[in-house]
């Protein structure tokens, strides 16, 4: 199982009425993708924090991920929803299966 982690740094000018649309389109949209077994996205609690929205995907394997990556949904998404509203991104994935080789995942 892969977790596919990205947090945004927002424009300045997008504010919380901006990041609870990105939210909602987050899950309207990416819920549309066979291979996303789980998703998770929010807001900052903490205004100083540096990153104040997150999502949050897990897929069963690397080449899910590779497959959601490239979905035309996922990729009408980033033009659509993300880069119109951020300034940098930061994306981490993780294996959350303890022993696998994630090569072969």
């Amino acid at each position: 199982m892969i977790h596919h982690l990205v947090l945004f740094q927002v424009k300045p000018d997008v504010d919380e009425e901006k990041i609870e649309w990105m939210m909602r389109e987050t899950r309207i949209q990416l819920l549309k993708i066979p291979e996303v077994l789980n998703l998770r996205c929010g807001k900052r609690v903490d205004e100083s924090m540096e990153w104040p929205f997150f999502l949050s995907v897990e897929v069963e394997s690397l080449d899910k991920l590779s497959i959601y990556m490239n979905d035309p949904i996922h990729v009408k998404f980033v033009e659509q929803v993300i880069k119109p509203h951020i300034v940098k991104r930061l994306a981490l994935d993780y294996e959350m299966e303890p022993g696998k080789d994630v090569r072969y995942s």
